[in-house]
């Protein structure tokens, strides 16, 4: 028999067994003497080969099931700071006392390293915070957020130098990454870190989202 007769054989069989996948059940013993071939370490037989592959499907099942265990709880403990958050918001009773219960939930609740608040009009009771800039929203200045404000969609990530600069000032060398909250009409929110992973583009933002809608909400109580 040529070697081309053997490989076509060959083929054939793998195409009568696929057509006929319960052929083994009936000669068990075949399946046992049977060799699969392995990328790494030696030869196993059929048998073996299959009870690795279920045990390797089974690892990475569980893997995953860890993975959604261990983000669902994050999420939980996010929802429950959330909530806390808005709640403490709404019983401030001055635009002041907001903004200050705003950044103190951020630095404490949320691991913020480094707070800072831009708003459009002035706040009274805030003329020495050092965590918050008034800037008029048609200052040139705030043109590079322009974009950001527009569609209100909070930032993740490393922010461009002049944006960065504004925020940040003297303290912009302490950030490497940065969540930031637009607050269409009302101002914007940073939340910076040291950790250059901590914020990236990409990352859910519906929490973040939800947070910067509270403050906003929060602050239309103390609007003339």
């Amino acid at each position: 028999m040529s070697e081309t007769q053997e490989k076509l054989s060959a083929h054939e069989i793998a195409a009568w067994l696929r057509r006929h996948p319960r052929f083994l059940q009936q000669f068990p013993d075949l399946a046992l003497s049977l060799v699969v071939p392995r990328d790494e370490g030696p030869a196993a037989s059929l048998a073996s080969y299959q009870l690795e592959v279920l045990r390797d499907k089974n690892r990475e099942l569980s893997r995953r099931l860890h993975e959604l265990f261990g983000n669902a709880q994050e999420n939980e403990r996010l929802s429950v700071r959330t909530h806390q958050l808005t709640l403490a918001l709404m019983r401030q009773n001055s635009a002041a006392d907001t903004l200050r219960a705003m950044t103190a939930s951020l630095a404490e609740d949320f691991n913020g390293d480094l707070i800072r608040l831009v708003m459009f009009h002035p706040v009274a009771g805030l003329d020495d915070a050092d965590w918050l800039q008034v800037i008029a929203p048609d200052d040139a200045r705030l043109q590079p957020f322009r974009d950001c404000l527009a569609d209100g969609e909070p930032l993740c990530g490393r922010l461009q130098p002049e944006k960065h600069s504004l925020l940040y000032a003297m303290r912009a060398e302490d950030v490497q990454s940065t969540a930031l909250l637009p607050l269409p009409g009302v101002g914007l929110v940073a939340i910076g870190s040291r950790d250059a992973n901590r914020f990236f583009p990409g990352m859910g933002t519906l929490f973040l989202r939800m947070m910067g809608e509270s403050l906003a909400t929060a602050l239309t109580r103390y609007e003339r």
